[in-house]
């Protein structure tokens, strides 16, 4: 068993840090001694991407913005997939709620489980890491408040990284664009749909990203939206203002030309590209270096840096399920923390992962992307004392919701789903998600 004198550095306290901190505190809750845990969170409350900001670029401490968060989201998928084990949506909100909240309602719910475990005590909120590196057989880490801007060197037995990897851009370029006199912007710094309002916009990429900001422009009032893909398009039946083009090849003589041969104008140019898996602040010896795929060749069980045990990154995986896999993943890495697990030597540990990457190999659509994520966290549900939440059944709900998407990408978020946990119905939204505009907490509660 780990001793209780060992020290673990958590970094981030986003759903995923959560997940970690709570997971700690239900052992502690079960009798079980726990070492001492320090979480370290830049931002000035728990929630990480959940918590909306207007700041772009840089934030208010002059350190670049987190947040990729902007207002009027609403969850595009369904909440049942994403309910938490032990925290159910009833035990939060006291009675059922449609199937699809905005922003605020799951924040405020994402929130309320990290009260429930009482991880306020583990948290330095507004204070960055910045440097972490392996010192013997600790790891030495720097970080500062940001607020006093008070620096601490200390040393951990155990290093959880958990601040996700939806914050640094990855931004493409093409030929000519530099000679473009619009608005050339990526979506981490999308805040507002209404500022576009009479433009023309071009999207480049076509996942959900793209797929939700034109969703969004639309409802807004923005009449043009082109969505340039490079590989296929979605097959969706989008709204009239909106459409699908193949890649862009380049911008020349005022106009943006494609690879099908067509060219056009536009007011804005948006990236819609994704996100890198950034971690500048750890030593190249313990940096994650992946891609975001659902299979993460360098984690032992995705969680465990393989050349490096003593190094555990949570929630690093494209998702399909989000808090209930964040909370077993924090669960398993708990449970090794504390002695409980054993991974073998690194050689074991990669033929498991080689494993899971054969598998991943025969992915041929997001139907196989669901089922292989089931079966991932399946397996980590065999390793831990995970509550009891219907799992296999939330991938059905998930084939259920691709179809629906597929049906009719402007209604979707007006189905209703029932909890796999409490069997409550999601009631019907009384305005349908292209109509509604509030997507306040106080607006959503009243219209229940």
């Amino acid at each position: 068993m780990t001793s209780p004198n060992k020290r673990v550095g958590v970094i981030g306290c986003g759903p995923s840090g959560i997940s970690v901190l709570s997971a700690f505190n239900q052992a502690q809750l079960n009798g079980q001694t726990i070492p001492e845990i320090v979480c370290f969170e830049k931002q000035d409350s728990v929630g990480g991407l959940w918590n909306y900001t207007f700041y772009t670029g840089t934030d208010q401490y002059g350190e670049q913005c987190h947040g990729s968060m902007y207002r009027y989201l609403w969850s595009n998928g369904p909440k049942e997939v994403l309910e938490f084990g032990d925290y159910s949506f009833r035990d939060h909100f006291g009675k059922p709620i449609s199937s699809y909240p905005p922003r605020p309602v799951l924040k405020d719910y994402v929130v309320g489980k990290a009260k429930k475990h009482d991880i306020g005590r583990f948290v330095r909120l507004s204070t960055i890491v910045r440097h972490v590196e392996k010192v013997g057989d600790q790891f030495s880490v720097i970080s500062e408040n940001l607020k006093s801007r008070e620096q601490k060197k200390e040393l951990f037995d155990y290093i959880i990284v958990a601040s996700g990897h939806f914050s640094v851009p990855s931004q493409p370029t093409y030929p000519g664009i530099e000679n473009f006199n619009g608005r050339i912007m990526h979506s981490h710094d999308f805040r507002d749909a209404v500022g576009f309002q009479g433009q023309k916009m071009l999207l480049i990429g076509n996942g959900y990203s793209a797929e939700d900001i034109a969703l969004q422009c639309n409802k807004y009032g923005v009449k043009d939206i082109t969505i340039s893909y490079r590989s296929s398009p979605t097959g969706f039946k989008w709204p009239e203002g909106v459409r699908e083009i193949p890649q862009l090849d380049k911008y020349e003589n005022g106009r943006f030309h494609f690879k099908d041969g067509s060219s056009d104008s536009y007011e804005v140019l948006m990236f819609c590209t994704g996100y890198q898996h950034h971690f500048s602040f750890l030593t190249e010896d313990i940096r994650l270096n992946a891609k975001n795929y659902l299979f993460v060749e360098d984690l032992y069980k995705g969680i465990i840096l393989n050349k490096n045990p003593q190094i555990i990154y949570i929630g690093m995986h494209d998702q399909y399920y989000t808090f209930t896999m964040f909370d077993i993943q924090g669960c398993y890495a708990r449970d090794y923390i504390l002695g409980k697990i054993e991974i073998g030597n690194e050689a074991e540990r990669t033929a498991d992962i080689e494993y899971w990457g054969e598998y991943f190999s025969k992915v041929k659509d997001g139907h196989d992307e669901i089922d292989y994520q089931r079966d991932y966290v399946t397996d980590l549900l065999k390793y831990c004392d995970y509550p009891e939440h219907g799992h296999e059944k939330r991938a059905e709900l998930l084939h259920r919701w691709k179809g629906e998407r597929k049906e009719n990408i402007t209604t979707y978020r007006d189905k209703s789903y029932t909890s796999v946990m409490t069997g409550d119905v999601g009631p019907i939204p009384k305005t349908p998600w292209m109509k509604n505009m509030d997507d306040s907490l106080e607006g959503y509660i009243n219209t229940i």
